[in-house]
């Protein structure tokens, strides 16, 4: 297959490229990033997704498949610039497929949209609504996105849709939402409370997104990697310091001492768990991952 990959420049990106090229597969990879030395098979476009050059891709090459991962969550960036990144990328993503006769879209989406709170279920399965919205605003942009790309489903029934919510990566790139959590020598958790937490070791994440692909699926279906572990044992495995901080000085400790800044929703993410069944995503596809936790955890910590 021809596959455009969306935020191909990433390290996520890159690698669902270079698993696609193994697989025999051609890669037309899109970012506003360059990839220098990208590997044979992969031909980059460096024009953002949301502008008329991006467009002229689907137009001249036609691919027959999309990976579109060029979604932002690092919240640096403002709440406009988000929304425009992730929810009018997205929308352009799907008009081009419609519009270029692409027959596969693989929409990847995060596990935080269904948002962490003390009533959650201990396992969210995909019929499971946004909670994130009201409980994590700042994400309000990638719910809006993932509730878009499955509301192709019907909007596009042509297009074989997959929209994937993947639990956090995590390996020795250093890269992507908990590793950022964890890069300092200090993470920072909410006394009296230690949530588990569900990651998956990033080259077994695109194993899986190559795997939706390649097998055609079409729905919503969570994606996890080994079983989930403490907070606190995570953070002893990397080889880090454990902050125990008081509920009411939390959020003012952030940005200090070598502690991460985090929005203030980010709170509840570090209070209750977010933890997926992703056994559809596993016997639609017969995925199995390659890294227990022990193994990601060590990749990532020896990784310095």
């Amino acid at each position: 297959m021809r596959v455009v990959v969306t935020g191909v420049a990433g390290r996520l990106g890159r690698m669902v490229a270079t698993e696609l090229v193994q697989r025999g597969h051609q890669v037309l990879g899109i970012d506003r990033r360059a990839w220098e030395r990208a590997p044979q098979g992969v031909e980059m476009f460096q024009v953002d997704i949301r502008k008329r050059p991006a467009e002229d891709v689907f137009r001249t090459r036609r691919p027959d498949a999309v990976v579109h991962m060029a979604t932002v969550s690092h919240f640096e960036s403002s709440a406009e610039e988000r929304y425009r990144i992730n929810l009018k990328g997205t929308q352009r993503v799907f008009d081009h497929c419609h519009r270029y006769g692409v027959s596969r879209c693989v929409f990847v989406g995060r596990h935080t949209y269904y948002g962490a709170a003390p009533d959650s279920p201990l396992y969210h399965t995909e019929h499971d609504p946004p909670e994130a919205i009201s409980t994590f605003p700042e994400l309000a942009d990638l719910v809006a996105s993932d509730l878009y790309a499955g509301s192709a489903l019907w909007r596009y029934p042509e297009v074989t849709t997959c929209v994937l919510r993947m639990c956090y990566t995590l390996g020795p790139s250093h890269h992507g939402t908990l590793a950022q959590f964890l890069r300092g020598p200090r993470v920072p958790t909410v006394l009296g409370f230690d949530p588990l937490y569900q990651f998956i070791h990033e080259q077994d994440a695109a194993c899986a997104i190559t795997a939706a692909l390649c097998e055609g699926l079409r729905g919503v279906y969570n994606v996890s990697g080994p079983q989930p572990v403490p907070l606190s044992l995570l953070i002893q495995a990397t080889g880090r310091s454990n902050w125990r901080i008081p509920e009411p000085a939390f959020h003012a400790m952030l940005g200090k001492f070598s502690l991460p800044k985090l929005p203030v929703g980010a709170t509840n993410h570090v209070k209750y768990p977010v933890v997926v069944d992703s056994s559809m995503f596993a016997e639609a596809t017969g995925f199995v991952h390659s890294y227990d936790e022990v193994e990601t955890m060590e990749a990532f910590g020896w990784a310095e």
